[in-house]
């Protein structure tokens, strides 16, 4: 775990990445003089929505700005950079290992949410699916908040900046023009595609589900395609630390990154315009010295969708009566931090790979697998290609609930709430990946597997994060009410008998050996009734996507942050990272989290360059 990558695989020169806390910030109780703690704006997080501000605000070689992050950088992590390399990440120092409360809709378990601790957050560590989401998500964003900048048609702008998409002759249907071609995060077909995948696409065609080659367009997600990833050329991962961080960007001297450090809160004043952020104070361990820095202009949160909203909290805003609860002064009695909590719950379907050709020997059990496994590396560092470029979600296929081609009304007479946000916006996603595994990727199944995986893309249940206590060193309080809301059964259960059918549908149908009777595997589920299909509530899991804990919305529909993402009721304070969607996309989510920072940018930077303006004027 956490193993060093050879010089031949980072570069040559070690990036200078600040660690001294006292080079950054004034230590409390320090009078001192100077300003050297003083920064226009200071980013908390150093995740996936952080490294994009980062990048983008110190651009203006006026503008100074500082990020603290609690890891450190992913760029030395083997396990990161090498795309099939993550799930053993989850339960190192790199992650932080969150557990929410027992389910009570869902076998009452404690459910596991690993979230990134190192630069670049949760791109650094996930399943690298370049998936935005539907054109109607944002559509709802812009109807909900009032402002046409968030639609599709605007905001889609912000996916075409961050990305460069890599033409491949095997996909001519993708229209490059329509894609971008000068952003920092590569996108493409670079990864290992698995025979069982190729299976599950004709599969799916045959049974009325189009196909699609390219998700991320004006038309829409709906169909079954291979999924694109943030995987480069050289077959490495491509998170927002390596493709923002660059060493011309950390060479800026007006961009400070603080590393293996942790705010405990942000710093307030009160004045005659009301409570402004004036910083922020942090430490590198619990009863260590404590520091702060000073911000003339913005603090942004982009500590995640479970951070944020903790932060927030420990530093008097939120709930009047959860602050009450832990003695913290309440500066600002704002609803709804921490509420609105929602996840992609997604339920695993196992089968046994008549082919025997899964890559299950990257986890070996046997000298002859162990020595595969070598082989693979030898592969993967030479000619960088092999099994070990595999994302792990290959092919994916998003469709309605409520579709008759799939859920004919005779078979499936109950109308459903419809939680889409557009007609042509999909509610489940079905995802191959090319072997089956239990406990996050830490265990796989010792026979030659492949999956199939239903995600309820928008679930009408809603959580909560709150505080456990006032200390920044207790992990909040996570349930996500998994399944409250009858709907989401029913929908993961459709999505679970749909696989069935896509299962028995030639070509994948012979490429699974469904006359195996293994009792860890599920060749005969579809014969049981859905009474009998106990799997919903035994095996949900989170697909890590947590969101909305401080939504983009109106006061009184239960927001945090107005359409600039700034907190409503402070000055100086803003959120930027999966926390502030409005809904769930129905999709993954790095992609809108990197196209909401890039938008948050831009208005940053327009909004300092008006005030320089008007103090020239002044």
């Amino acid at each position: 775990m956490g193993l060093i990558l050879p010089h031949t695989f980072l570069g040559r020169n070690k990036l200078a990445y600040q660690t001294d806390l006292a080079q950054v910030g004034r230590r409390v109780g320090d009078k001192k003089g100077g300003d050297f703690d003083k920064y226009d704006v200071i980013i908390i997080g150093g995740g996936t929505a952080g490294c994009v501000l980062a990048s983008r605000l110190s651009e203006d070689p006026q503008t100074k700005v500082l990020m603290i992050e609690a890891g450190a950088s992913g760029r030395s992590v083997l396990l990161s950079r090498i795309p099939i390399g993550f799930p053993l990440l989850f339960k190192t120092k790199h992650v932080f290992r969150f557990f929410t409360e027992p389910q009570q809709f869902a076998a009452n378990r404690t459910k596991f949410w690993p979230r990134g601790k190192l630069l670049g957050g949760c791109s650094s560590i996930n399943a690298q699916m370049a998936h935005y989401g539907a054109p109607g998500d944002f559509d709802e964003w812009a109807k909900i908040t009032n402002d046409l900048s968030w639609s599709w048609a605007e905001f889609n702008k912000y996916f075409r900046k961050f990305e460069t998409y890599k033409a491949d002759p095997k996909y001519p249907q993708v229209n490059s023009s329509k894609k971008g071609s000068k952003g920092p995060m590569r996108i493409g077909y670079f990864s290992y595609f698995s025979r069982g995948s190729e299976t599950f696409l004709k599969a799916c065609t045959k049974i009325g589900i189009n196909a699609r080659h390219d998700f991320n367009t004006v038309t829409g997600t709906r169909g079954v395609g291979r999924v694109m990833t943030y995987i480069d050329e050289r077959r490495q991962r491509v998170s927002a630390e390596t493709a923002y961080l660059t060493r011309d960007v950390m060479a800026r001297p007006n961009l400070t990154i603080l590393i293996n450090s942790t705010v405990t809160q942000v710093l307030f004043e009160k004045s005659e315009d009301g409570l402004r952020a004036t910083g922020v104070e942090f430490t590198r361990a619990e009863g260590g010295a404590r520091y702060q820095a000073q911000a003339r202009k913005d603090v942004v949160l982009a500590a995640g969708a479970i951070h944020s909203p903790q932060i927030l909290m420990l530093s008097g805003v939120g709930p009047a009566e959860e602050l009450k609860k832990h003695n913290i002064d309440v500066l600002c009695d704002l609803a709804g931090v921490g509420s609105n909590l929602t996840d992609h719950p997604v339920v695993d379907i196992y089968f046994k790979d008549k082919l025997n050709n899964s890559i299950k020997f990257l986890n070996p059990r046997s000298v002859g697998e162990a020595i595969k496994a070598l082989g693979s590396a030898v592969q993967y560092f030479v000619t960088k290609r092999g099994a070990m470029t595999s994302n792990g979600g290959e092919a994916a296929a998003f469709i309605r609930t409520d579709d008759p081609k799939l859920f004919p009304r005779e078979q499936y007479p109950n109308q459903l709430e419809n939680s889409t946000s557009a007609a042509d916006s999909p509610d489940i996603e079905i995802l191959t990946t090319p072997f089956a595994y239990k406990d996050h990727g830490s265990w796989m199944f010792p026979m030659h597997t492949f999956s199939l995986h239903t995600t309820l893309l928008r679930p009408l249940s809603r959580g909560t994060v709150r505080l456990k206590s006032s200390s920044p060193w207790d992990h909040p309080v996570i349930d996500p009410r998994y399944l409250t809301a009858p709907e989401d059964v029913e929908k993961l259960l459709r999505g679970v008998k749909l696989i069935f059918q896509i299962a028995r549908q030639e070509p994948l149908a012979s490429v699974l050996d469904h006359s195996n009777t293994d009792a860890v595997l599920d060749h005969d589920q579809h014969n049981k009734s859905d009474d009998e299909l106990k799997i919903v509530r035994d095996r949900l899991e989170t697909l890590y996507h947590p969101a909305s804990t401080c939504r983009m919305a109106p006061l009184h529909d239960g927001g945090v942050v107005d359409s600039t993402l700034r907190v409503q009721g402070v000055h100086g304070l803003r959120v930027c990272d999966a926390s502030i969607f409005t809904t769930m996309v129905s999709g993954h989510t790095t992609g809108a989290v990197l196209a909401t920072a890039e938008k948050l940018a831009d208005i940053m930077r327009l909004e300092l360059k008006e005030e320089e303006k008007r103090l020239t004027v002044s």
